[in-house]
């Protein structure tokens, strides 16, 4: 008899120490899955945090493009008219060979004009007095 209650006692502490750490297991188990719980909602939170700023970036980075590609097109064309007016107002000095070139072609042509008063008989018109008589009209 003995022996049965001492196997007895046996089974009754080797229960009683499952069942403590089967008790401790299931705490640990409910802290667990409330910690997960908890994270998993921070977790969700968060990506619909970033989903919102990451649209929000997109349409910000669409912004910017959309503005950038206008400052382009104006700083092109304002290139382009600055090109264009400079062309306009700097002078460039003329070569000597076009100032020469320019110089003889009217030396030329005052030659040939005294050439023909030369040879042609030029007409002199000579101013006519007249009288008017008083009242008339010329």
């Amino acid at each position: 008899m003995e022996i049965l209650e001492m196997t007895e006692s046996d089974f009754a502490a080797g229960l009683a120490k499952a069942q403590t750490q089967e008790s401790d297991s299931q705490t640990e188990y409910d802290e667990a899955a409330k910690e997960n719980e908890v994270e998993k909602e921070t977790l969700e939170t968060e990506v619909k945090f970033k989903n919102k700023e990451y649209k929000q970036l997109d349409k910000t980075i669409s912004q910017i493009t959309s503005d950038r590609d206008s400052l382009m097109t104006e700083q092109a064309a304002v290139l382009e008219f600055s090109s264009k007016l400079k062309d306009r107002c700097i002078a460039e000095p003329e070569t000597y060979a076009e100032i020469k070139r320019r110089r003889d072609a009217e030396i030329t042509g005052l030659k040939e004009a005294l050439e023909i008063l030369k040879t042609e008989a030029a007409l002199l018109q000579r101013k006519q007095k007249s009288f008017r008589l008083r009242g008339q009209t010329p």
